[in-house]
C-alpha cells in the first residue's frame, strides 16, 4: 500500500508556523520550531519550492538577540526567512 501525500499548497499569504525541530537556514543552531508568519514570495523550481517567509511581529520581538545579531553581521534580514515546504505547516493564528 503507497502513502498518499497530504501536502497542502501553500501560497503567497497563507499563514504558516514552522514544524517541531526547524532550524534557521543559515544558522542551524538557531532553533526556530513553532514560529509563525506569513508566506510572501516562493522562489525556486515549481516542483520542488522555496518559500520566503515574513515573521509576525510578536515572533520578531521574542528572537534570540544573538540571533538577529548575526543575521545583521551577515546582511541577512532578520525578519524573513526561506524554508521547504515540509518545515512548515499552515496555521490559523
Amino acid at each position: 500500500m503507497s502513502k498518499k501525500k497530504t501536502s497542502v499548497k501553500l501560497t503567497v499569504g497563507t499563514r504558516i508556523r514552522t514544524k517541531t525541530g526547524v532550524t534557521a537556514p543559515e544558522f542551524p543552531e538557531v532553533l526556530c520550531e513553532g514560529w509563525t508568519g506569513r508566506v510572501n514570495d516562493l522562489t525556486g523550481k515549481k516542483s520542488d519550492p522555496k518559500y520566503v517567509i515574513e515573521w509576525d511581529e510578536s515572533i520578531i520581538e521574542s528572537m534570540p538577540v544573538a540571533y538577529v545579531e548575526q543575521c545583521e553581521q551577515k546582511n541577512l534580514f532578520y525578519r524573513m526567512a526561506c524554508f521547504a515546504g515540509n518545515e512548515l505547516e499552515v496555521t490559523d493564528d
